[in-house]
């Protein structure tokens, strides 16, 4: 995540920096925290916050390729946290999320049988 606090892509829709003080690990990651009430709602429910796919780029995933997001770009769907690897992957998984979102899912569950 690049020390950004995964919380606040939810609940304040920005990549907002954690702090290098307030810091969980969870799955062998250390994850960072703008505030004391962004880590204990992740320690309630890391899965919650989590990027969906592994934090892998959705557009990328979408077209075959297994590419890492950039904590910086991201889009929410639903309830969910999902990164790309640039402005213009996000401009494109915004143009037509489901369609993308789906065929992202599907290489995703190739990938991780």
């Amino acid at each position: 995540m690049d020390g950004m606090d995964p919380v606040s892509y939810g609940t304040e829709n920005a990549a907002v920096p954690g702090r290098t003080d307030l810091v969980t690990v969870w799955r062998g990651q250390a994850w960072h925290f703008a505030s004391e009430h962004n880590r204990n709602l992740f320690e309630a429910n890391p899965k919650a916050y989590a990027p969906g796919l592994g934090g892998l780029c959705v557009v990328a995933l979408s077209e075959g390729r297994s590419e890492p997001g950039n904590p910086r770009y991201f889009v929410v769907i639903g309830q969910r946290t999902y990164l790309v690897r640039s402005e213009r992957a996000r401009e494109r998984l915004l143009a037509d999320p489901q369609h993308i979102l789906m065929r992202a899912k599907a290489v995703w569950a190739r990938l991780n049988p």
